[in-house]
């Protein structure tokens, strides 16, 4: 793992985990809540579409008064984390409900020969138009995106320089959108090497930490399943060919997967004092036009989840 301030244009230096922003008298939530509350520290995992529940957990965090101390996100978590705190939620979310199968396609632009097959610039302009020149430093709390570094797979802490920059790096799923060079580093998908980033949030020694995790019920319990090989394929088969699934389709599922295991062997490892489990197993990674729902189900498991919360809350500062 590196922990390393990745600057867009300048040199790497050491993080600094200690920063604080509660000197904040305002921020995404208005008013600073009283000090007689402890702050969360959100740990927000990946999951491509589904992450759009964030936003739900972000609205409810947000109606009840919690106030968040600082985010780590991965992949779409680092996206709408980074844009909560950068004051652009209602932009985000305005632009995740208006997306249509259509409108998404609009957005891909296809690449050949290089590092992914969607080069990720019509996205990047999207968010030039409400993040731009804007840094991590510049952020009312505490914020890191995390990313994994191709040719070595080390896990990179971005806590300084340019945003978009970050956000971009933690989100660059591979063979799907092209890898982001920064500072002498290549760096893609944070998920590969720490989906729901608890350990973040640790390091930065936040006293009550609360995960988010998109995957909780996307699989079986069941690491091992005792299987019986059929026929090899060039054989007849009686029973019904199931349905194809693309290239893309094979890439994402499987990166799924790795991300689903590694979650689990991370959160038992480094556990967050609360996780909210959004159900969220019927919406497809790539349904990005679900918003909606994934926003609606993010946010009731927030609020079903609230006294929980509050009662934690009072823990800490006993």
């Amino acid at each position: 793992m590196l922990n390393w301030n990745l600057m867009a244009g300048g040199g790497a230096n050491l993080a600094q985990p200690n920063r604080d922003g509660a000197a904040k008298t305002s921020g995404p939530l208005g008013p600073v809540a009283s000090r007689s509350k402890a702050r969360v520290a959100l740990a927000l995992g990946g999951g491509a579409a589904r992450g759009w529940a964030h936003i739900g957990v972000l609205r409810a965090l947000e109606e009840e008064g919690i106030e968040v101390g600082m985010i780590a996100g991965t992949s779409i978590g680092a996206l709408v984390g980074g844009c909560y705190l950068a004051g652009k939620l209602d932009e985000l979310e305005a632009f995740a409900r208006s997306l249509t199968m259509r409108r998404i396609a609009s957005l891909l632009d296809l690449t050949i020969g290089g590092g992914g097959l969607l080069g990720g610039m019509r996205l990047t302009k999207r968010m030039q138009e409400h993040l731009e020149g804007l840094t991590v430093e510049q952020l009312p709390k505490p914020f890191v995106a995390v990313a994994s570094e191709l040719n070595s797979g080390h896990e990179v802490w971005i806590d300084g320089g340019n945003l978009i920059t970050a956000l971009r790096a933690s989100y660059a799923l591979p063979g799907i959108f092209e890898p982001v060079r920064c500072n002498n580093r290549t760096l893609i998908d944070g998920a590969l090497v720490n989906p729901v980033p608890v350990s973040v949030c640790r390091a930065y020694e936040q006293p009550l930490v609360m995960a988010v995790n998109l995957h909780y019920d996307l699989y079986g319990r069941s690491a091992v399943v005792k299987h019986k090989a059929s026929a090899p394929a060039d054989q007849p088969q009686e029973t019904q060919a199931p349905n194809k699934v693309g290239l893309t389709g094979v890439m994402v599922q499987a990166f799924n997967i790795i991300q689903d295991r590694i979650s689990r062997a991370r959160l038992a490892g480094d556990p967050p004092d609360l996780a909210l489990h959004p159900r969220l197993s019927d919406i497809g990674l790539s349904e990005f036009h679900r918003a909606g729902e994934a926003i609606e189900r993010g946010y009731e498991e927030t609020k079903a989840r609230v006294t929980e919360i509050r009662r934690m809350q009072e823990a800490v500062l006993r």
